[in-house]
């Protein structure tokens, strides 16, 4: 499929993921709508950076007549607006809940109302917990083990009824753990980096929890493929590398990027619930494979290089001795 002159709405698209997703729509020749959540400072996020020629418009998925005045004239939409924080989930799970649950919904119900070809919808790998069998499957159960993952379940499932009963469009993409230039301390591996950079001991929460780590230029793709395939309409599909790390190993690999020993400490200040922990993640990937054509390019020894070189180059983004949630 050719993005030369399509109208793309981009949900989020200041943040991490959205910000990237946008300049390569906009490298597509794709004509994008950006929608940013709004503020007094009027800043677009990371798109104040390089907006890449989209059309930014401040509003919030909150607020009906803002999603409907962004979606309007829209063939695709790539809906990647949300509270993410876990930690923060537990002191705000009503904001979450309005967020995640009920910005979807506007979005969702203005697609609807305005016959978008698709929605591409951001589900995340959170939504399955710790995983009761390896690799994880999209067939895996649902666990809300954080208000967060709870509301995107909630997300998740409202998009699956959109498609069903009224025939939407709709496709959902479940990343596993994205990282990379621009990702905020509150995850784990630019916490780690950045405390790295700065020199001496590395806060962190528990250690030995494991991650399915993936690229942040991987998840654009797979998101692209997403939108593409006539044959993803009402299929979920997860987006990892089939492999699997620990925090530890994160801070190992960090430390042979820096070519100095990575020392890890735990903050019991940022060790999540017991309960509300999800230890394992590890992603089956092989439907995105299948009926996507979508594998991840970029390796994790390469991304994490070119992760460190840019919060080394923006330390500044980055408060070291705070933990942020």
């Amino acid at each position: 499929m050719s993005w030369q002159g399509k109208r793309v709405l981009v949900t989020g698209a200041g943040g991490f993921i959205g910000s990237h997703l946008t300049e390569s729509l906009v490298q597509e020749g794709a004509r994008v709508r950006a929608l940013v959540h709004y503020n007094a400072l009027g800043r677009a996020g990371w798109l104040d950076e390089s907006s890449g020629g989209a059309e930014i418009t401040a509003g919030d998925v909150c607020d009906r007549d803002s999603v409907r005045r962004a979606v309007e004239g829209s063939e695709i939409v790539f809906h990647l607006a949300a509270l993410i924080g876990i930690p923060y989930s537990y002191e705000a799970p009503l904001q979450y809940l309005r967020t995640n649950v009920e910005g979807t919904l506007n979005v969702l119900q203005a697609c609807r109302e305005a016959g978008v070809a698709r929605v591409v919808h951001t589900s995340t790998s959170e939504v399955y917990g710790t995983a009761r069998t390896v690799p994880i499957s999209e067939d895996h159960p649902l666990q809300g083990q954080s208000p967060y993952a709870a509301t995107k379940i909630g997300a998740d499932k409202l998009a699956e009824s959109f498609h069903v009963s009224f025939g939407l469009p709709v496709v959902i993409v479940r990343p596993f753990n994205t990282f990379g230039p621009r990702q905020s301390a509150r995850a784990i591996i630019p916490t780690i980096i950045a405390q790295a950079l700065a020199g001496g001991v590395v806060q962190v929460g528990n250690i030995h929890p494991t991650r399915d780590l993936n690229f942040v230029s991987n998840t654009v793709e797979g998101f692209l493929k997403a939108a593409e395939a006539p044959q993803a309409l009402g299929r979920t599909y997860n987006l990892g590398s089939g492999r699997e790390v620990s925090v530890r190993e994160v801070g190992e690999l960090v430390g042979r990027v820096l070519g100095r020993p990575v020392r890890l400490e735990r903050d019991p200040a940022r060790v999540r619930p017991a309960g509300s922990e999800v230890e394992r993640l590890l992603a089956d990937a092989s439907r995105a494979r299948e009926e996507l054509g979508w594998h991840p390019r970029v390796t994790l020894e390469e991304g994490m290089a070119r992760t460190v070189d840019w919060i080394r180059d923006n330390a500044g983004h980055y408060r070291v001795n705070a933990y942020v949630v």
